[in-house]
């Protein structure tokens, strides 16, 4: 009787970790397609910041790293298209993944481990586009961080953090469901 209890609450528990990985994946395909849906519905104003950015009007003067400044309407355009389509595929990514391992919630670990691709490539993705594109290039590049009033750094590190958290989380291997 003890060990069909314990049996129980194990499975429970493995359970519970798997609801967990999904809802965190979930969560983040949802802030993720809220961010595109941001940057698609008020076009324009989002489009202003990532010019001011690569434009480096906000970059003081005196900063030796100016001549780094990408002016091509064209080039802001293309950029910003790029930043939007990367939200929308890492944000069904997510929301595909979330759908596949909650398909195989019950299943054996094996299938539970398979079914989490999808997720950990639009979670790697997301991890990209922040760090990659928004602290990398936009922050040190394009020197975002000289200018106060367009420092998105420490916004983009925080969802970067967010996503390493929940591919870490995901990544994690499963035991069986009992």
């Amino acid at each position: 009787m003890l060990a069909r209890s314990y049996v129980r609450a194990r499975g429970f528990c493995v359970l519970a970790i798997r609801l967990a990985k999904i809802s965190c994946v979930a969560v983040i395909g949802f802030y993720v397609a809220l961010v595109a849906f941001g940057n698609l519905s008020d076009y324009w104003t989002n489009f202003a910041f990532v010019t001011e950015v690569l434009d480096m009007d906000a970059v003081p003067a005196a900063s030796a790293i100016r001549w780094r400044a990408v002016t091509s309407p064209v080039l802001h355009q293309a950029g910003y298209i790029l930043i939007i389509a990367t939200e929308v595929v890492t944000a069904a990514l997510c929301a595909l993944g979330a759908i596949a391992m909650a398909r195989q919630v019950r299943a054996k670990a094996q299938p539970f481990q398979a079914a989490k691709s999808m997720a950990v490539a639009g979670l790697t993705l997301g991890f990209l586009l922040f760090e990659g594109g928004f602290v990398a290039v936009g922050g040190e590049w394009f020197g975002m961080w000289q200018a106060r009033d367009l420092d998105a750094v420490p916004s983009a590190f925080r969802v970067l953090m967010t996503m390493l958290g929940v591919l870490i989380f995901v990544s994690l291997k499963d035991e069986d469901v009992r």
